[in-house]
């Protein structure tokens, strides 16, 4: 009987992550090395983490992760407009442009999504927020 993988394991994954219109968002067999985390350590999404417990080397399997086992629900408390004036005066700013916002213990990325003169909006949901996650997972190793 081979060994099964449980909390506490460093897992080796292969995946591939797409969205519902089949659009993949992210993929180990494109880098050419597995994905490793430790299992139980919320070090990935907990919707895979899940998936991947109790798998066998070699296993193969496919899930479907909703918003709430992945990157939450998207927020429109998590838009905000801002002035210019505080961003660098060197920035020439642009839309789709990230930045690191927040400090001290809270830092997340936030996205230019409108820019209207002296106003500045900003989303800091993640860019998966509010999407079910679709996953081919492989184990290929447990350490």
């Amino acid at each position: 009987m081979s060994k099964k993988a449980t909390s506490g394991d460093t897992v080796h994954i292969h995946y591939k992550g797409t969205l519902d219109d089949g659009s993949v968002f992210d993929t180990s067999y494109d880098r050419g090395e597995p994905l490793k985390f430790k299992l139980g350590k919320k070090e990935v999404i907990e919707g895979f983490e899940n998936a991947c417990l109790n798998m066998a080397v070699g296993e193969k399997k496919e899930v479907k992760i909703p918003p709430k086992q992945a990157y939450g629900e998207y927020s429109k408390e998590l838009i905000q407009e801002v002035e210019r004036k505080y961003f660098p005066e060197d920035i020439e700013l642009t839309v789709g442009q990230e930045f690191m916002i927040g400090g001290n213990e809270f830092e997340t990325m936030a996205k230019v999504i409108k820019i209207d003169g002296d106003k500045i909006t900003l989303d800091a949901n993640p860019e998966l927020a509010g999407k079910t996650l679709n996953f081919a997972i492989e184990l290929v190793d447990i350490v």
